[in-house]
């Protein structure tokens, strides 16, 4: 298996995101923005909530016009079996959340959220780090661990709720050739002092913590775009460290699938994060 970044034929100039629930989605935004900056006025971008079972039906009718799929909670896995061919990438964490349909009709999974991750880092000047920490270890944090393996040169300590989740993030540190070690929630202060923070919670989890950021914080990526910022990024900041929002994953995440659906390099990457600014900032 091969990460794939083919192009597609010119006839196919549909794609949208799916999931369920969808309507708060980002995607259809950075997208349109993409396609306008490219000047590809017949491209379109949807979004459609679709869950687990209807996953099928809805994939099988789709027409020779469509390009590919964003393809966010809960479908990140129920693709697979749906696949032909899935990328290394995608299969080191088995969540997919790019499918592109190639020319000769085949349905192609990848996962953009782990180079989106390693792209958002290095955006902001993190290229490597000797050890750090995740918070949380939901499936988002499965993507983070996949990331540091391109990162972290060292021990990545995951603070956890569970023993369950804690078998469970040692599993996939296994799997990912990551050096991981768990820590309970009630020490994630602990988390606060290492070179690169990854906080993968939602909302308001972390609220708790921010008055434990250190007089020098060093790198935090709170994967969270709405509401921000959180709490602990708003301290982070005021303290002087270094953040890395959860829309800088959103938009380099969607920069890739842009690429992959139309073949079009380079994606955009300042229009489609300036259309995500303000699509928040009417929001709020």
């Amino acid at each position: 298996m091969t990460d794939i970044t083919r192009g597609v034929h010119a006839h196919r100039h549909r794609a949208a995101v799916l999931g369920s629930p969808v309507a708060h989605s980002l995607s259809p935004v950075l997208h349109r923005a993409a396609y306008q900056a490219l000047d590809l006025p017949e491209w379109t971008y949807d979004r459609f909530d679709v869950d687990e079972a209807a996953l099928p039906s809805f994939i099988e009718g789709l027409g020779a016009e469509w390009a590919g799929l964003s393809l966010t909670m809960p479908l990140k896995r129920a693709v697979i079996p749906l696949l032909d061919e899935i990328s290394e990438t995608a299969a080191s964490v088995e969540a997919v959340n790019t499918l592109v349909f190639t020319e000769d009709g085949r349905r192609v999974g990848d996962n953009s959220d782990i180079p989106g991750m390693v792209a958002a880092l290095r955006e902001h000047g993190v290229e490597q780090v000797d050890s750090a920490a995740i918070l949380g270890a939901g499936a988002t944090a499965s993507s983070a661990l996949a990331a540091m393996s391109r990162v972290c040169t060292g021990e990545v300590v995951v603070y956890v709720r569970s023993d369950a989740r804690a078998a469970q993030m040692r599993q996939w540190g296994e799997r990912l050739d990551v050096d991981v070690r768990t820590a309970g929630w009630e020490d994630a202060a602990e988390a606060l002092r290492a070179p690169l923070v990854i906080a993968t919670t939602p909302a308001g989890a972390t609220d708790a913590l921010a008055t434990a950021v250190p007089e020098r914080p060093a790198t935090l990526f709170d994967v969270l775009y709405d509401p921000w910022p959180t709490e602990l990024a708003a301290r982070w900041s005021m303290f002087g460290g270094a953040v890395v929002s959860g829309l800088d994953l959103l938009v380099h995440q969607a920069v890739l699938q842009v690429e992959r659906m139309t073949g079009r390099t380079p994606a955009p990457v300042d229009a489609m994060r300036k259309a995500g600014e303000h699509a928040l900032a009417s929001r709020r």
